[in-house]
């Protein structure tokens, strides 16, 4: 596996409390062989320059000095073709949850050679870990297999177990060898902003025809994105679904009609 897979890998802390979290984070991933760290609203913005991240990160202040901050899950994911939320449970409408080994063999596959997808692992808050909202914006649940009787790991743990299941994937172990393949790849699936722009189309639609409630949503929309999730469209496909939610909120008709009166 080239180098360039290891480069389409990011690692994400969504509003980690401590500093010392996200210094060890960057040792973690870079003992590994990945470079990609994503902070997403940190508690202290300049986490960077703070004494116990520095300290945490022996060995890896290049890592943690070419984090990147984003404001929002949303822009942290940017380009991502996958994101896995690691969790430690289900949510009753978040996406499917697979074992830390299976998912990186899935994106070991997504990365193969001549691909350009990128993959994130996704990590919540120290106390919390990531919201149901934060996790919808996944496309797959992540668990790592813990005992029972007490399986919390700290942010830090976290990120290196799934880094280590991550580098055995990408050099190997257990993937699937590209000359089995008889088939190019197919295309890959849309990416997540590329998703987040057609919920947004989709959710206009069907306000259009009054299938969605605005005073009571309920939990339509948490439906709709779990079974795009699994889904996975292509971009190609995701084009034709906004072609119809187009359709839907205003006719070719009605759109040629205000065309002319415009004209």
């Amino acid at each position: 596996m080239s180098s360039s897979s290891f480069e389409r890998v990011r690692f994400v802390l969504v509003a980690p409390s401590h500093p010392g979290n996200i210094g060890a984070a960057a040792r973690a991933v870079k003992t590994m062989g990945f470079r990609r760290l994503v902070v997403v609203a940190p508690r202290h913005r300049d986490f960077r320059e703070q004494p116990d991240a520095i300290a945490l990160a022996t060995g890896a202040a290049d890592v943690l000095a070419a984090s990147a901050c984003c404001d929002s899950l949303v822009e942290a994911l940017a380009g991502v073709t996958t994101a896995y939320a690691m969790t430690g449970y289900d949510r009753q409408f978040g996406p499917l949850l697979v074992d830390l080994r299976s998912a990186t063999r899935a994106a070991a596959e997504q990365l193969g050679a001549g691909s350009s997808a990128e993959v994130a692992f996704v990590f919540g808050t120290e106390r919390a870990g990531l919201s149901n909202e934060e996790i919808e914006r996944c496309q797959v649940c992540c668990a790592i297999p813990a005992d029972p009787a007490f399986s919390s790991l700290n942010l830090a743990q976290s990120v290196q177990v799934t880094a280590y299941e991550c580098q055995l994937a990408l050099r190997g172990t257990g993937a699937v060898h590209a000359g089995q393949r008889r088939f190019a790849a197919a295309e890959l699936p849309a990416s997540v902003d590329a998703l987040e722009g057609w919920y947004v189309h989709l959710e206009q639609a069907l306000l259009a025809i009054g299938y969605l409630d605005p005073v009571e949503p309920k939990r339509l929309m948490a439906r709709l994105r779990r079974l795009f999730n699994r889904a996975r469209p292509t971009p190609t496909e995701l084009d034709v679904l906004r072609g119809i939610a187009a359709a839907i909120i205003e006719s070719r008709s009605e759109r040629a009609g205000r065309k002319k009166k415009a004209g």
